[in-house]
């Protein structure tokens, strides 16, 4: 189905509709293999990046059942991103903890439109207490919760709960001409919240205190968090112009916005990391097809290239977060519904075998295991195997330059699959 936001009926005037691009020479050559039985990063490519952007924005007038209470509360007052088509974060449009190859496409769009997509947090809309006991009895507003909160909960009955995790993941939006093979690039042109509160969960044994975790060893202690006193309800809003959450009052932490999941249509099999009944990839563990990568500087401004399993590519989004640090250490970010406007094109020239990324400061190679030494180092490989096909370097130099210059950062390390990306500094390259 193609819906139009009633408040952007108008196209995106960046550029022309189809156009992947304004400044995308070349993807450098990958190896054609696909090992879809390691988790490991793949040959990298990338491209510079010239994107006319605008800030955050308001969520649409309609969108919440009312407004922020409070002079700090308010959320930018900067106009909303045009977009081609709008898809709204209703029952029909969201699935539950897992990411469906046979779907009916929620929308059908052509390569280069662009998209404003709204997103649910699951914090309040999938636990067994209705939702406006919920969310009331941890101090929300009733007028604060948006109906398709309270619509999704009703929606639970019936869907399937034997596989799959916790998130909620709109899509899957269909690309036409996108083929097994090609690299769907999706521009992150805004990503604005929906509400001004979220929800972090700590615990004493959650995140990576878990006796899942795989650093754990028996014998280590538990952190002294009475169960009690785990959730934690965080408002945000505008504190001398930026938005950030109010996490105390003396402590203010700058929203970032972005998307936990930015997903194709995967291909899965059985055994792999949230895998455990045919056909069904649960969304967890990221992977080869991008999920729950949780990589927090994948936010507006930034492209993200996935490669395509299945025609049309799939394109699926959620698992919001207002803010998250590098690692997400207790399982869960400022979990807060927000609304992200993409671009989204198909790129023919050349495949890749797992997620990437770029922005104006840095190209971003991706490295995905279950072992955290093992992200590590197919990271590292990753960023020597962009060198040497990108820039022309001898595998000696490109080692030597990620050493010196490329920042490897843990993304997280709380999903079963653990990411860690090369940042590699667009500075340091003079032509």
């Amino acid at each position: 189905m193609s819906n139009i936001d009633p408040a952007n009926r108008h196209r995106t005037p960046a550029r022309s509709r189809g156009e992947p691009g304004t400044c995308l020479p070349r993807l450098a050559p990958c190896r054609r293999h696909r090992a879809l039985s390691r988790l490991a990063s793949g040959a990298p490519f990338l491209t510079s990046l010239a994107l006319a952007l605008t800030g955050a924005c308001a969520a649409p007038a309609d969108d919440v059942a009312g407004d922020a209470a409070g002079a700090n509360s308010d959320p930018p007052a900067t106009q909303p991103i045009e977009a081609d088509h709008f898809v709204p974060s209703t029952p029909e449009n969201v699935t539950w903890g897992w990411f469906p190859i046979d779907k009916e496409p929620v929308l059908r769009i052509q390569s280069g439109e662009t998209v404003r997509v709204n997103t649910l947090t699951s914090a309040g809309a999938a636990q067994d207490e209705n939702p406006v006991d919920f969310l009331t009895g941890l101090g929300i507003p009733r007028e604060e919760i948006h109906q398709d909160v309270l619509d999704f909960w009703a929606s639970r009955d019936g869907r399937p709960r034997d596989v799959g995790g916790g998130h909620l993941i709109t899509g899957p939006i269909h690309v036409e001409g996108a083929e097994p093979g090609d690299v769907l690039a999706i521009e992150i042109l805004s990503v604005e919240t929906r509400a001004n509160w979220g929800i972090n969960s700590t615990g004493a044994r959650s995140g990576v205190f878990s006796t899942s975790y795989p650093g754990f060893r028996e014998g280590d202690p538990a952190l002294d968090i009475p169960p009690e006193s785990g959730r934690h309800v965080i408002h945000t809003g505008m504190a001398d112009g930026v938005e950030v959450a109010f996490l105390a009052d003396d402590i203010h932490v700058p929203l970032e916005p972005f998307m936990g999941i930015l997903a194709v249509a995967p291909d899965p099999v059985m055994g792999q990391p949230g895998v455990t009944a045919p056909g069904v990839q649960g969304s967890t563990p990221p992977g080869a097809f991008g999920g729950n990568l949780d990589v927090k500087h994948l936010k507006t401004g930034t492209t993200v290239y996935l490669p395509v399993f299945h025609p049309g590519g799939l394109f699926y989004v959620g698992d919001p977060h207002g803010a998250q640090g590098d690692g997400e250490v207790s399982g869960t970010a400022i979990e807060q519904s927000l609304t992200g406007t993409f671009r989204i094109s198909v790129r023919k020239d050349r495949s890749i075998e797992w997620p990437m990324a770029e922005n104006d400061e840095h190209y971003i190679l991706m490295g995905i295991d279950i072992d955290l030494d093992r992200a590590t180092r197919h990271a590292v490989r990753a960023v020597v195997d962009f060198l040497v096909e990108e820039k022309g370097l001898t595998p000696a130099k490109a080692l030597s330059l990620a050493s010196i210059a490329v920042d490897f950062r843990i993304n997280e390390v709380v999903d079963i699959t653990q990411v860690v990306s090369g940042f590699i500094p667009k500075s340091v390259f003079l032509r």
